[in-house]
């Protein structure tokens, strides 16, 4: 409905607003009665159909600034629209929005763009030092001391995320030397076996950090075969496979009781990770930020690529 009025209040402007036969109504500019209130609004509900079965209040009209013309507003449905009005009432046009400040020179609007700017690089920055701070000690991939960094809020059970982990891989090889990889982990709640797999890896961690990455490749490349009842025991594959040193049976006390100090401590690693996600705007997965500006989604290698590569020019590689 609001498109459609919306579309609709913009043909008023087109087509010459209120109807000249109503013309004998004219008002001054400085006539604000409620008179002429009442008769701009069945103007309106005239000319506009869709109004008249709606419940419309007219706001107060006024002088205004903009060539002896009166405004006003009037609201539907909580949404408030603005409109320019003759003095004599025989023309009324819409408004999209308030009165826009176009008297900036080339100059002056330079000078805000660079500053926007300015500020959008200090933003980005503070998320990604705070995210390095957050995310210290977990598991990396590719050169520790990279001066890009991905941090991505994935779920193991995301068909997307799925997708986004082959682009991570192409994207390490792409950049051998100068990116780090960080996973941190979002479950959604909708995916039943993405939280005990995220608890799994973190337990692998705990001895190992490439046993957390024989999961991490493990759950995503098999997850079509993965479910709530054999997600701890493909787990265990996956790390019997890799051939790292693990302790299975402390592994599986992490992973599998709930009970246990270990199992906890791996839990609240899950919720905070998911918190620290939500406070920089993560809502679904997988979301991705370098070097703190953020990537939503399951993007292409090619968006990464300019973000990279945008990136690696600020550090002046």
């Amino acid at each position: 409905m609001r498109n459609t009025l919306t579309w609709t209040l913009f043909a008023v402007l087109l087509l010459g607003g209120i109807s000249e036969a109503n013309a004998q109504f004219a008002s001054s500019a400085d006539d604000l009665s409620s008179e002429r209130q009442t008769r701009i609004l069945a103007n309106l509900k005239f000319q506009i159909p869709q109004l008249r079965d709606l419940q419309v209040v007219m706001g107060e009209i006024v002088a205004s600034e903009h060539g002896g013309l009166d405004e006003g507003s009037f609201g539907v449905n909580g949404q408030q629209y603005h409109f320019l009005v003759t003095g004599d009432d025989t023309r009324l046009f819409m408004l999209a929005g308030e009165p826009l400040d176009v008297s900036m020179s080339s100059e002056d609007i330079a000078a805000a763009l660079d500053e926007e700017q300015r500020a959008a690089a200090l933003a980005e920055h503070e998320v990604h030092l705070e995210l390095a701070a957050f995310a210290e000690g977990m598991p990396v991939r590719g050169n520790p001391n990279a001066s890009v960094t991905i941090f991505e809020f994935s779920d193991f059970q995301c068909p997307y995320c799925a997708r986004a982990f082959t682009t991570v891989e192409q994207i390490l090889e792409r950049y051998p030397n100068d990116v780090k990889f960080v996973f941190l982990h979002y479950p959604l709640p909708n995916h039943p076996w993405a939280k005990p797999a995220a608890i799994a890896t973190i337990c692998a961690a705990e001895q190992d950090d490439e046993a957390f990455w024989a999961l991490h490749d493990g759950y995503f490349r098999d997850q079509d075969d993965v479910n709530v009842g054999n997600v701890l025991a493909i787990g265990g594959d996956f790390l019997e496979a890799s051939g790292r040193d693990v302790d299975m049976a402390v592994w599986t006390n992490c992973a599998s009781n709930a009970e246990s100090e270990t199992y906890q401590a791996a839990a609240i690693e899950v919720e905070q990770s998911l918190a620290a996600g939500n406070t920089y705007g993560v809502s679904g997965t997988p979301g991705f930020f370098v070097n703190g500006k953020f990537v939503n989604g399951a993007q292409p290698i090619e968006t990464f690529e300019v973000v990279i590569d945008e990136a690696l020019q600020l550090s002046g590689r």
